[in-house]
């Protein structure tokens, strides 16, 4: 039988770069054959050879309610057939904005946009525009987008290829942008000591999903909140990734910190692309129109993109919805930590609600350097084996991983008799 996915894979690399319009899909870094997703269903997808997996990408996260859930699209079939787009207001837009508002206090008022990148980009704009300061702080191997100035040691796909940084960034736009350890106290206070009134925001994610499942410790996040307090700088927190996946409060809920500014994406658009940016009114208040901010965007607020995230956080609004997710991600991490024990492999796992990590470490790691430090080495044989068992976890060993809704007990345990057969191809 002919292979679709060889195929498919052979025509896209003659139209586009790679073959592919995101780079980590390219399987670069565990080898093989990229698999073209042919539809989806609940917790499952199917690729063009039928071939089903137990996914566990979900989309890179969107989709916390399982694939083609019928209330998402009903919403966006309903919302199709009045038109698939207008460039001007709607009253979605004023609903969605109320639905996000009520629901994160930090919140008073937020823009929505089509991207997680076009939402932290529009984000420092605003810190910046905001406090007439110029210098930016990021940590390092922290993914924020694919703007300019956030290229500068991210994690993700630039992780996947061992470039700390991207070609076409001028050094004139990357000299505003301070990296520092993620999860360094010391380091943190120190740059704050020397330059924190020069400082416009430091960008964080909470939970670091782009240098795999990396947690902020609740020192780290209380000190970096004392510290923007104290100099006046705006704190961006990125939840683009963490927002409504690792709990109904988002990160901040789980940390009991507020940012100055919030970055919202993927499970606000229940898989298709809405993204917002929000936080204080007196910082809202300098874009445009009403100061002199700008941003815009042809199709930011999308009628139809926006029925799919407005029914995607009713659902996930429902009680016990967290409860259940939770359990289940939890369950899965147990089995997986049990499976490697008993394969005599260097295994752990961390999780908060539907996302997780899996590290070839003792321990799971606490920051870049321990990530980089962890048995990387080890994953793309685990990935191809878990992939020849209808196991789908993203390719690459610096990516976070999603539970569903969809999933099932029974999902669960394919997974770790998967995984038993996969530990016990590694060589350890």
């Amino acid at each position: 039988m002919t292979d679709q996915n060889q195929s498919l894979f052979d025509r896209a690399q003659i139209t586009t770069p790679g073959g592919v319009n995101s780079p980590v899909r390219a399987f670069r870094s565990v080898g093989g054959t990229p698999r073209f997703i042919k539809h989806a269903k609940g917790a499952y997808f199917w690729d063009e050879n039928d071939t089903k997996y137990i996914d566990y990408i979900g989309s890179w996260g969107p989709i916390i309610v399982g694939h083609a859930h019928p209330r998402v699209v009903k919403s966006v079939q309903e919302a199709a057939t009045k038109g698939l787009g207008y460039g001007a207001p709607t009253r979605a837009e004023v609903e969605i904005a109320e639905k996000l508002c009520a629901m994160l206090p930090q919140l008073e008022q937020v823009r929505l946009v089509s991207s997680g990148t076009e939402a932290t980009m529009s984000a420092i704009r605003l810190a910046r525009g905001f406090t007439g300061r110029d210098l930016l702080v990021k940590f390092e191997g922290c993914y924020h987008g694919h703007s300019d100035s956030l290229l500068v040691k991210a994690g993700s796909g630039l992780l996947t290829f061992g470039n700390p940084s991207s070609a076409g960034v001028p050094q004139a736009v990357s000299k505003d942008t301070l990296v520092l350890p993620y999860n360094d106290v010391d380091a943190l206070q120190t740059l704050f000591k020397e330059k924190g009134d020069q400082l416009a925001c430091v960008i964080l994610e909470p939970i670091a999903g782009n240098m795999n499942f990396v947690r902020a410790s609740q020192e780290f996040m209380h000190t970096l909140r004392e510290l923007c307090t104290k100099h006046g700088t705006v704190l961006i927190i990125d939840e683009v990734m963490t927002g409504f996946r690792v709990g109904l409060h988002c990160a901040q809920g789980v940390y009991g910190v507020q940012a100055d500014i919030t970055t919202l994406g993927k499970v606000i658009g229940g898989g298709m692309p809405v993204a917002a940016f929000g936080g204080r009114r007196d910082i809202m208040a300098h874009m445009a129109p009403l100061g002199g901010v700008y941003q815009a965007g042809t199709l930011s607020g999308n009628p139809v993109a926006v029925a799919a995230g407005m029914t995607t956080l009713e659902i996930i609004s429902e009680p016990l919805f967290y409860e259940k997710l939770y359990e289940r991600t939890r369950q899965l991490m147990n089995g997986l930590e049990y499976a490697a024990k008993v394969a005599g492999v260097p295994f752990s796992t961390d999780c908060e609600g539907g996302m997780f990590g899996l590290f070839f470490a003792e321990i799971p790691p606490k920051s870049f350097a321990d990530m980089m430090a962890s048995r990387t080495d080890l994953f793309p044989t685990f990935f191809h084996a878990m992939l020849d068992e209808g196991v789908y976890l993203a390719p690459s060993a610096f990516e976070a991983g999603f539970v569903s809704a969809a999933h099932t007990e029974e999902d669960m345990m394919k997974t770790v008799v998967a995984a038993e057969r996969a530990f016990a191809q590694l060589k350890v």
